[in-house]
């Protein structure tokens, strides 16, 4: 057995069953090792959708993927979503070919500084030191990507195709997150108990699905607080029957608005607001001088297990869950906005669906408008580099090949990953790719107004717009193996949702504004 065939031999036995897979020919032993029926091999033409991808699967299977990428270059192609993936909390093991050991001191075209392009990026980093140290490096990858961290193997020619003998028999090690110390949670009970003002809740990562919304849920019924999430939130379970959280707004007036009146903020897995970007003669924290935080839960510790522990110092552990009503949205009629995009949707949006939002601007008002729509999972983008949206959809959509995947996204986004597509035809994956068209990077526009410019000339406008030539996204998707259709009224947005959800396998939609 050669270092390569350990290597994934080693992958199975941790429970890593799927890779995304950009490969070059410093992996051609690992290409000959993915010859596995037991390993999913899932081919992306960029190594953005490959990581992206492997963050989709993780947060809806809650295990690890494999990517496998081409040297340092490859790894640089990949490390924008890499990014998303970290501050999302989203685990996966990179497996990174370089050149033979031997071969490195002569500079070759593709040598760089593979290590140093890696560790910013990566919470567990290691370079194999030969075919013998493989397994054991690759048990130590996944228990890192278990618990939400980037794993990063460098694996050398040599260390690949060299003789490794069998791997040793490693114990799957199963991460666990503790609860946070009592003293804490009596800190923040004592708050409940005499709040002297408005509580705001916040919560992040886990706590936002399962048993910690259930939980807070009953926090807010009990004591009348209210609960929320930052802008971007790794993956938030919403519509009916669930526990309803506001969203606190992205541009600084709105969410200082927002936050005035509280007296304290409670978090649970995750920080206090804080601007998305700095802005001249506006604050970076959000919170009022007068307003008092209290971490709960960190983002490393068990969110739900402090919730229980709170309710029960509060006496309210058997009170009955806030949840959302059920809201029928009536099919919306006219002209395209964010409003009746956001209608058009919760109509629209079947049960357990996957939505993916990359949307800042024409889909801004889709979380609020869907509370009440069909229960379903909501993932956001943590990290703001975008090109997100549709590598998740497809990671998501491996995860759960049962539940069909929404990707919205903008056009500019949209062309940063748009090989996403013919992964998702090849895989025959059940993905919705919404692209807003409003040939602009929308988003700048306003981001320009904030920073206090005047009308934009005519040089700085032409750097925001997505013309001359206009994009024909319905071409780009039946070119990659993916059926589209344009539309540019509300009513037709409605019916081609509703089209793409009763069929299988991918389809885009190309909103015309």
């Amino acid at each position: 057995m050669n270092g390569a065939q350990s290597l994934v031999k080693t992958l199975l036995a941790q429970g890593v069953d799927m890779c995304f897979a950009n490969p070059g020919t410093s992996e051609m032993h690992f290409l000959a090792a993915l010859d596995n029926p037991a390993m999913r091999s899932v081919l992306c033409l960029f190594e953005g959708v490959a990581t992206g991808a492997a963050d989709g699967y993780f947060r809806m299977n809650d295990t690890p993927a494999s990517t496998l990428l081409h040297l340092g270059p490859g790894l640089a192609n990949g490390l924008a979503n890499v990014h998303n993936a970290r501050k999302a909390g989203s685990g996966m093991v990179n497996v990174v070919g370089d050149h033979a050991t031997s071969h490195l001191k002569y500079d070759a075209p593709l040598a760089s500084d593979l290590d140093g392009l890696a560790r910013p990026y990566s919470h567990w980093l290691r370079r194999a030191d030969g075919p013998h140290t493989i397994a054991t490096d690759v048990a130590r990858a996944t228990t890192a990507a278990r618990k939400g961290r980037i794993a990063t193997l460098i694996l050398p020619g040599d260390a690949s195709w060299g003789e490794a003998g069998d791997p040793p028999d490693c114990p799957i090690e199963t991460p666990v997150f503790h609860a946070p110390k009592p003293g804490r949670v009596d800190a923040v009970a004592k708050i409940f108990k005499n709040p002297e003002g408005p509580i705001l809740v916040i919560l992040g990562g886990r706590a936002c699905q399962g048993e910690g919304l259930k939980l807070a849920g009953k926090l807010a019924a009990a004591t009348g607080c209210r609960l929320a999430t930052q802008f971007f939130t790794g993956r938030i379970a919403r519509g009916a029957g669930r526990t309803p959280l506001e969203r606190i707004p992205y541009f600084v007036a709105p969410a200082l608005e927002f936050l005035k009146d509280f007296r304290h903020i409670v978090t649970v897995e995750t920080g206090e607001p804080v601007a998305f970007f700095s802005y001249p003669d506006s604050p970076s924290l959000l919170k009022p001088e007068s307003c008092d935080v209290h971490g709960l839960a960190e983002k490393d510790e068990d969110g739900a297990a402090g919730l229980d522990m709170l309710l029960d110092a509060l006496g309210a552990r058997t009170v009955a869950p806030k949840r959302q009503e059920r809201i029928e949205t009536p099919v919306p009629s006219g002209k395209l906005d964010p409003q009746t995009i956001a209608l058009a949707l919760a109509a629209a949006l079947p049960e357990n669906a996957i939505v993916v939002d990359e949307s800042l601007t024409t889909g801004r008002n889709a979380a609020g408008f869907t509370l009440g729509a069909a229960p379903h999972d909501m993932l956001q983008n943590m990290g703001g580099s975008i090109g997100f949206s549709t590598p998740v959809a497809t990671g998501a959509a491996l995860a759960c090949p049962d539940r069909r995947v929404i990707s919205m996204t903008g056009d500019g986004s949209a062309m940063y990953t748009i090989q996403s597509l013919w992964t998702q035809a090849r895989e025959n994956l059940n993905v919705t790719t919404i692209i807003f068209a409003n040939r602009a990077y929308q988003i700048l526009k306003a981001e320009y107004a904030n920073m206090g410019f005047p009308e934009l000339g005519p040089r700085a406008a032409a750097m925001m717009e997505i013309d001359r030539p206009t994009l024909d996204f319905v071409a780009l998707a039946k070119g990659m193996g993916v059926p589209g259709l344009k539309v540019a009224s509300a009513e037709a947005f409605f019916r081609a949702l509703q089209k793409s959800c009763a069929e299988p396998g991918p389809m885009l939609i190309e909103v015309c504004l």
